[in-house]
């Protein structure tokens, strides 16, 4: 198996960002209550020297500020590696849906093959699986058709005349069919 660069970090925008922003919030809500400690802890030491309270809101002010900064750099470091996480399952499940296409639209029933480093790997295993069934289960159906028409023909030998065009037209329609599974 090739491997393959990730250029396009963004396969499902909706999923994607709806996920990024849903653990950034979580994240922000978790990490708000650190500023009210700090201002609490601030207003206690102001209590306990009033004098010194012009410093101490200053440096609560600064604290407060340097922290907000440094939040907001770290939640902006969350939503680039939420995206790159959610790739890891958007990307996979982009696959799944362009394979399944392709066989619907006639490709070629191929294995599927995830990257390394991405999910889902078990479920790019079991739609191999499936598709081999399938795939086998259509060569046998295809062989007993080939059984079938050639019973028709015996028995369009020994039938009377008025139901020959009876056959003639099922080993038409066989014939169709058996087509198909040549084209594949």
């Amino acid at each position: 198996m090739a491997k393959y660069k990730r250029s396009i970090f963004i396969i499902n925008p909706k999923f994607q960002y709806k996920l990024s922003f849903i653990i950034c919030s979580f994240t922000l809500l978790a990490t708000l209550i650190y500023p009210f400690i700090i201002v609490d802890l601030f207003d206690y030491i102001i209590e306990l020297a009033p004098d010194k309270s012009a410093q101490y809101l200053e440096s609560r002010n600064q604290l407060i500020g340097i922290l907000g900064i440094i939040q907001l750099v770290f939640l902006g470091f969350l939503f680039v590696f939420s995206i790159f996480l959610s790739h890891k399952i958007a990307g996979p499940m982009y696959k799944l849906s362009k394979h399944l296409e392709s066989i619907r639209n006639g490709g070629e029933a191929r294995d599927l093959f995830f990257r390394n480093g991405d999910y889902f790997h078990d479920v790019a295993e079991d739609v191999n699986a499936t598709v081999d069934y399938f795939v086998n289960q259509r060569q046998e159906d295809f062989a007993y058709l080939d059984e079938v028409s050639s019973y028709i023909a015996n028995l369009a030998l020994v039938v009377p005349e008025d139901k020959k065009p009876v056959l003639g037209e099922i080993q038409s329609n066989l014939a169709k069919i058996q087509s198909r599974n040549k084209e594949d």
